[in-house]
Formats: structure tokens, C-alpha cells, sequence
């Protein structure tokens, strides 16, 4: 291979592993002059591929999308993951059905060298997908990817947005990471208007809108991360829904719950409701034991629930005060017993 074409394909690399590259990064990153490059960027149009240049000393290149698919370059790793996503993928809800994924991974595991393909296959045999999780939401691929693509750039979208309510809405925001959860998909983004963390639900993202505006990433963990999608998955209705009325004003309860204060609204200066629940009395319970240590409160927990709670409870502390019941062992020390080994 001429040192001409390896090095069209590391910028073709290049250009299908980030949105937007300076042109003297480029060069710097191939070791040649931004003359070279343009060269370079020319001979990949010649073949197809839409390379979008703008001037000044913020522009550079991008790869945009042509009117047909042009090959893509992957690494080993990159193949194989992709592979194994689509297998996945096959037995999800995304819309268009599992034909899709599966004549899209036809296509690839037949290009696959033996080497990958047995890679593929191996970890494809020990991908198991959860029993009793029931039918997954559906959502689009193509919104999928559009916030995948805006995630991994930074750059800010606007989305079209329809929540629980059916209220539509625009919200500018910046995306900074896109997860599955239960049977759901989210994605956490900065939101402009609200300036705060929000998370949306792919399947009730009616468009996305590139703005081409790239951002600098709100510093946040991936522990704060993890949580504020969790809050979101379990922010749906629940068979046993409850509220818990606490003597402390909103603020504190936001303090203390984190992310988790999701909901609460406050009663007046120094009292706070608190919606909580769960699939059965057990799950709602274990809300109420969040509430801190000293705080009174009363609430809602709804019938026939709330009855099997007070007799769980009534059992626990009789439990609790009477006699703690006697090691079988001990008992036959007392009485002289031989012990008995094993």
C-alpha cells in the first residue's frame, strides 16, 4: 500500500473517530503539512466521502453524511463490539424490528477475519439476556445514534420532547452520557434552561436538532452519574405509590437526599412532602427508611398495603422485646451433652 493511501486511510480513521478536527491537529496527528492534508481530504471525496471543511482558526474538517454509505474503516476491537452490540441489539425493542440487526450483523460477521469472528462468537455465547423483564420500550436507532454522535463530540442539541404528561416541549441541552436502564433508554444532559442536570427518555425524544455548537463538559462523576439514572428509571408510576409528609423544610430534604429528592415539594417553611413506592408494600417500606434518623413524619401508604406493613411490623418488634431464643448448643452444654464434632 502506497505511504499516499495508509495515509488517506489514517485521516479517513481520524475523521470517523471525532465530529470536528482542526486542520493543524490533523496534520500534526499524520506528521505532514495542512497542505498535504487537503490533498488528502480531496482524494477522500474523489472516493465518495463527504468531508466538510470550514475556514478561519476555529475551522477545520468534518465528515458529513453523502448521499450513500461509503465503507467505514474499524479497528479489530471496534468490529467486534460492534458485532456483539448488534446481536444484542436483535433482542431489543428498536423499532424496525430484529430484521435489521440482523441482516446488518449478516454483513459484517461475513467480512469478519476467522480470528474476530471466533471472538464474536465466544462472547456472543456467553451474553445472556435478564428473564421476567418484560417487553422493552421501544425506540429509534436513529435518535440512538444522533445523541450517541452529539455525546461523544460535545456538541449541543436541541430535542423535541414529550413527557409523561404529553407536554411538548424544546429543551437546548448538552449531552454528556446515554445508558440503558431496565428496560429504558436515558440520556443525562446539562440543560441550558433550567441549568442543571436533566435526563430524558430516549423513547419520548420526538427529533434531534444538531446545533454544531461544541461545549466544555460540567465537571460530575460517574458514581453522580450512575444515580441520576437511576433516579430516572425508577421515576415511573409504581403499583404502591405513597407520600411521606417530614418536619423539614425543602431545602434540607434536598441536601440530604441528593438526587433522590426528586419530586418533594414543600408543605409550608418547615415541612416537606415526599412522594416514594414500589411494586409491593416491602419495596415502598424500604422508601420510608431513607426518611433520616429523628425525623417525625406521617403518610399516606395506601390500604391493603398499609394492613400488611402494621402486622409485619407488630411482628418485628415482638421479635425485638422478647427473649433472644437460646443456642441449641449451649442448652446442651448446660445439661452436660457431649459435644458433637463433624
Amino acid at each position: 500500500m502506497s505511504d499516499t493511501t495508509s495515509r488517506a486511510l489514517a485521516l479517513l480513521n481520524l475523521l470517523q473517530t471525532h465530529r470536528h478536527w482542526p486542520g493543524g491537529e490533523l496534520a500534526a496527528r499524520l506528521g505532514v503539512t495542512e497542505r498535504t492534508v487537503r490533498r488528502d481530504v480531496d482524494r477522500l471525496r474523489e472516493l465518495g466521502y463527504r468531508v466538510e471543511s470550514t475556514p478561519g482558526s476555529a475551522g477545520g474538517y468534518r465528515l458529513e453524511a453523502g448521499s450513500a454509505l461509503p465503507p467505514l474503516l474499524l479497528t479489530d476491537d471496534e468490529a467486534v463490539t460492534m458485532a456483539i452490540g448488534l446481536r444484542v441489539a436483535a433482542t431489543q425493542q428498536l423499532s424496525g424490528g430484529a430484521d435489521l440487526t440482523l441482516t446488518a450483523l449478516a454483513k459484517l460477521e461475513q467480512v469478519l477475519p476467522p480470528a474476530l469472528r471466533q471472538r464474536v462468537h465466544a462472547l456472543a455465547a456467553s451474553i445472556q439476556t435478564t428473564p421476567g423483564m418484560g417487553v422493552a420500550i421501544t425506540v429509534s436507532p436513529a435518535v440512538l445514534g444522533e445523541l450517541a454522535l452529539a455525546t461523544r463530540d460535545t456538541e449541543r442539541l436541541r430535542l423535541r420532547y414529550v413527557d409523561a404528561e404529553g407536554r411538548e416541549s424544546i429543551r437546548r441541552v448538552e449531552p454528556h452520557a446515554l445508558a440503558p436502564a431496565g428496560r429504558k433508554w436515558f440520556v443525562l444532559c446539562w440543560d441550558l434552561d433550567r441549568d442543571d442536570w436533566r435526563t430524558f427518555r430516549v423513547d419520548r425524544i420526538e427529533s434531534v436538532e444538531h446545533t454544531r455548537v461544541l461545549f466544555s463538559r460540567h465537571e460530575i462523576s460517574a458514581e453522580e452519574v450512575d444515580e441520576l439514572i437511576a433516579v430516572a428509571a425508577s421515576w415511573t408510576p409504581q403499583k404502591v405509590e405513597a407520600d411521606a409528609v417530614m418536619e423539614l423544610p425543602l431545602a434540607e430534604v434536598q441536601a440530604q437526599f441528593g438526587p433522590w429528592a426528586q419530586g418533594a415539594t414543600a408543605e409550608n417553611a418547615g415541612h416537606t412532602r415526599w412522594p416514594f413506592g414500589g411494586a409491593d408494600w416491602r419495596e415502598a417500606m424500604y422508601g420510608m427508611l431513607w426518611i433520616p434518623e429523628g425525623v417525625e413524619y406521617t403518610t399516606t401508604f395506601p390500604q391493603p398495603e398499609r394492613a400488611a406493613l402494621r402486622e409485619a411490623l407488630g411482628r418485628m418488634l415482638r421479635a425485638l422485646d422478647a427473649p433472644a431464643p437460646r443456642d441449641p448448643q449451649s442448652s446442651a452444654d448446660a445439661l452436660g451433652y457431649p459435644r458433637q464434632h463433624t
